[in-house]
């Protein structure tokens, strides 16, 4: 008994989730609430649709597992005159790696991982690697030195491992890859993922391992680990473990026929500033992607998903780890998600958990996303944060890739807050 006065204050002095609350658009008006304030949300987006500076939005906002707001805005696909209907499917692309980033962390609860485990210690090419030196950009020709440490799983979540990305990141990384044939995970169909995988432990990396953040193919290899310690393929392994637990009925790496004309289209600002279809001309991938069958499963890229199916992942996090009677992970496994794992900021002043952006008390200070909240987007224009102090879960999914007025986001942002008066 004179332990319990120290339990009781343990108890009461950790970080503790609400109620594992399902989401419920049948709970009626939120107190909460100003919709009056919230209805400028309509009023905004229009005016953008009408002006020809985005052709489609859905937006869909969360509080305390009561949808407040959940619509679709402008047009699917403009040339058909397809109105965005609030359940159309949306190429996630690195919303993804949250969704990885889940997977991993089962099996770390699992045991059948550390987070500070060497990558090697499961792929055997990853020992030994080698750290860019010297690059000749007349060439494509470099000189290493061996990297100080072995990459760890922590590494590839937090983005220090070293890698780097095709398409989007340095200079001299790019034509390294590019060389290499090294895929950015979108628009590839049959290739073999360990194949590919092992192939980037052939090549430099960027920096020392855990030197900086540097935005990365790892969580591509984190879904490559998946596949090796669980004996399944991404595809199988999130389908039984994720999404088919959660509820999620229309998250897919390979989306069924039956949903193909749900797929919004993707478009792209031309010089002018005008939205035109994007194609495979572009950047060299296919953007029928989600389409098309595959084999090859890009954990950092690959999935197609609704705001609905990414906001009950989401409140599955506010939640601790929990929704519907489902237990996807304890909820000291999402606090260590969802924690600053970085003794800098990573974008200056923010911090990075195994997998999110983590709001800063500086962030907070400056903007209206309070101080813990976790957040990441995709390529093609879509945006999600979770805020644990507000229990908000908030999406903002565009069919966009590039925008002048992308500041779009960032004020629907603060009109979704300052709707809240209570």
């Amino acid at each position: 008994m004179r332990k319990l006065p120290f339990l009781l204050l343990l108890f009461f002095s950790c970080p503790r989730f609400a109620a594992a609350q399902t989401i419920s658009t049948t709970a009626g008006p939120d107190p909460s609430v100003d919709y009056a304030r919230l209805a400028r949300i309509d009023t905004f987006i229009d005016g953008y649709v009408r002006r020809g500076w985005i052709n489609g939005v859905v937006t869909i906002i969360v509080h305390n597992g009561r949808v407040v707001q959940y619509k679709g805005y402008g047009y699917s696909d403009v040339e058909q005159h397809r109105p965005m209907h609030r359940d159309d499917l949306f190429r996630i692309a690195s919303q993804t790696k949250a969704i990885v980033s889940v997977g991993i962390m089962q099996l770390f609860e699992e045991g059948k991982l550390s987070l500070d485990e060497p990558v090697s210690d499961f792929l055997p090419a990853f020992k030994d690697l080698r750290v860019l030196d010297k690059f000749n950009p007349s060439d494509t020709t470099y000189t290493t030195v061996p990297a100080k440490r072995a990459i760890t799983i922590r590494d590839l979540l937090t983005h220090t491992a070293g890698l780097d990305y095709p398409l989007i990141g340095t200079k001299e990384m790019r034509a390294i890859y590019a060389k290499a044939g090294t895929p950015s995970g979108l628009g590839v169909f049959d290739a073999d993922l360990r194949e590919r995988m092992e192939s980037l432990a052939r090549l430099p990396l960027g920096h020392q391992p855990g030197e900086k953040w540097t935005y990365s193919l790892g969580v591509d290899l984190l879904g490559c680990l998946i596949e090796v310690i669980s004996g399944k393929n991404l595809e199988e392994f999130l389908s039984q473990r994720l999404f088919g637990p959660l509820g999620m009925k229309d998250t897919y790496f390979n989306v069924p026929a039956s949903k193909a004309a749900r797929l919004v289209r993707i478009y792209r600002e031309d010089s002018l500033h005008r939205f035109v279809p994007y194609t495979s001309a572009d950047e060299g991938i296919d953007p029928d992607y989600p389409l098309r069958h595959k084999r090859y499963f890009s954990g950092g890229a690959g999935l197609t998903s609704t705001a609905w199916d990414y906001a009950i992942f989401l409140q599955m996090l506010l939640n601790g780890g929990s929704y519907n009677g489902v237990h996807i992970l304890s909820p000291r496994t999402v606090q260590l998600m969802t924690s600053g794992q970085l003794a800098f900021n990573f974008n200056g002043v923010d911090n990075f958990g195994l997998g999110f952006d983590i709001t800063s008390a500086v962030s907070a200070a400056r903007d209206v996303r309070n101080e813990g909240t976790f957040s990441w987007g995709g390529f093609y224009g879509t945006t999600y944060w979770a805020d644990p102090k507000a229990r908000l879960v908030c999406l903002v999914m565009t069919n966009q890739r590039g925008m002048s007025h992308y500041w779009m986001e960032k004020e629907v942002e603060q009109m979704i807050y300052a709707s809240f008066v209570r």
